[in-house]
C-alpha cells in the first residue's frame, strides 16, 4: 500500500495500535518476542509503513559516539520507536526503557507492545518525548 504524504507521529501510532491489535488477535499471547516482532513487522509494511527491525541507535557519551549503543525492535517511518515484550506484566523498568530509548533518538513518540496479555488492549502503553497534539 502506497501513501501519498508523510504521516505524523499520532497517525502513525494509531496503525500501529491496530496492527499490534490484529496481530494479537490472529497469534494470540505467549509466543516468542521476535516471532511478534516479525510479524508486526510484516503487517505494517502490508500497509505502506517503512519499516527497520533492530535497528541499531548510536548514543553519545563524553562527546564520544558509541555507534550500538542499543538496538530498537522496530523503528516506524523513522519516527516511532517500539519496544516489544512478550511476559506476563510489564515492570516499571520496561516503561522506563522505550522512555530512554525516546530521549536517546530524539523520537517524539514511542510504544512498549506487551504481546503476553491476554487482551493486547492491556499491553499498550504509549510514551511521548515532547509530542505536542
Amino acid at each position: 500500500m502506497e501513501r501519498l504524504a508523510p504521516m505524523t507521529e499520532n497517525e502513525i501510532g494509531t496503525a500501529v495500535v491496530a496492527a499490534a491489535i490484529s496481530v494479537h488477535r490472529k497469534l494470540g499471547p505467549g509466543l516468542l518476542e521476535s516471532v511478534y516482532e516479525a510479524v508486526l513487522t510484516h503487517e505494517l509494511r502490508k500497509r505502506g509503513f517503512d519499516v527497520e527491525r533492530q535497528a541499531p541507535v548510536a548514543i553519545v557519551y563524553d562527546g564520544i559516539r558509541f555507534e550500538e549503543g542499543f538496538r530498537a525492535d522496530i523503528v516506524v517511518d523513522k519516527k516511532v520507536t517500539l519496544e516489544l515484550k512478550s511476559v506476563e506484566h510489564v515492570s516499571p523498568a520496561h516503561r522506563k526503557q522505550i522512555q530512554t530509548y525516546l530521549s536517546l533518538t530524539g523520537h517524539k513518540l514511542g510504544y512498549l507492545l506487551n504481546f503476553g496479555e491476554a487482551l493486547m488492549k492491556n499491553g499498550i502503553t504509549r510514551a511521548v518525548n515532547g509530542l505536542e497534539g
